[in-house]
């Protein structure tokens, strides 16, 4: 379920991350959020990653719906948008005041959602309508619905030049990869088994793909549109992201309940860490130093570093966190 963009450690210094510094007490400088959707409690969990502490309970007005999902923040802080799967919509709420914005209506069953390299469009996967709705971050206007080619796209990622959306199809096991260009689908890779979460390695064309049904991550080569590896990591992979540094690729194993660490040199698996039940999406910090998985079932948000590979701290956050965003 969705892989987060990075943007600019120098967005640290907006005007919105100053308020919510302001309000939890600490300088602004210091200030990196983690932001977690509750999908059952419909709320988003604040973590301050200095602290390790959840310093905020966004709630949107009431106004998120009972089965929030994925959920990214545009540059300078200004907007979250975060997805109401019941509701069919994407909300749209001030990180700083917790105020609801506007309910943008993109479908039937959203669930994951990306922001791209830009910040200018954000796009959710509509699993019932089989295509995805792009955003326009600026009018928060929707710009298109691109159908795919495959059935129940789960997760959106943008490629870093921009270019390529992937788009991660459940139940016809396959990836749809889709040019922004043209705003068309060039047509579907197929996925070692259920495609889930996805990651692609900094500065690349090359996408991680975890592989449920697999226990693996496949590796997509977008522009050849073909897997060009399968590796194997533990019972039911589930979430993907990759280190700033584009060394490591780090797996979430929902039925094992751990992290696989893939070393990008050799395509192998490296490290195995044990975390919370059911992992699902992670994000890591911009510096690489430490990884915050969403434990689905244990209500928390681990934390690793990435340096040791331990766990360091658990996070209890809302009722089943879906992922983790760190804008």
């Amino acid at each position: 379920m969705p892989m987060p963009a990075t943007h600019s450690p120098a967005r640290r210094q907006s005007a919105a991350t100053a308020v919510l510094a302001l309000l939890v007490g600490m300088p602004a400088f210091a200030a990196e959020f983690a932001y977690v959707p509750n999908q059952a409690s419909g709320t988003i969990s604040v973590i301050d990653t200095a602290r390790d502490e959840v310093v905020r309970t966004l709630h949107g007005e009431g106004k998120l719906g009972t089965r929030v999902r994925g959920v990214v923040v545009d540059r300078g802080d200004k907007n979250l948008f975060v997805i109401d799967a019941e509701g069919g919509k994407v909300n749209v709420i001030d990180p700083a005041t917790d105020k609801l914005k506007k309910q943008i209506a993109v479908g039937h069953g959203p669930e994951g959602i990306g922001i791209s390299p830009s910040g200018d469009q954000v796009a959710a996967c509509v699993e019932d309508d089989n295509w995805v709705t792009l955003i326009d971050t600026r009018s928060l206007e929707v710009v298109k619905h691109i159908p795919v080619k495959g059935k129940n796209p789960e997760h959106c990622v943008f490629s870093p030049d921009g270019r390529w959306l992937l788009a991660s199809n459940e139940n016809s096991n396959d990836v749809d990869v889709i040019d922004l260009k043209a705003g068309a689908s060039l047509g579907t890779v197929k996925s070692s088994g259920h495609p889930r979460g996805m990651a692609f390695l900094p500065g690349t064309t090359t996408a991680y793909v975890a592989a449920e049904t697999a226990n693996a991550a496949d590796v997509l080569d977008v522009i050849a549109r073909k897997m060009v590896h399968s590796i194997p990591t533990a019972l039911r992979a589930a979430g993907a992201t990759a280190s700033p540094d584009g060394k490591f690729v780090y797996i979430a194993n929902g039925g094992a309940g751990s992290v696989s660490v893939i070393d990008v040199a050799t395509n192998k698996s490296v490290a195995e860490i044990p975390v919370g039940k059911r992992p699902w999406n992670m994000a890591v910090t911009h510096d690489g130093k430490k990884l915050y998985v969403a434990n689905g079932r244990s209500n928390s948000v681990s934390v690793i570093d990435t340096a040791t590979r331990k766990v360091v701290k658990e996070i209890p956050v809302g009722e089943l966190p879906w992922g983790v965003d760190i804008p």
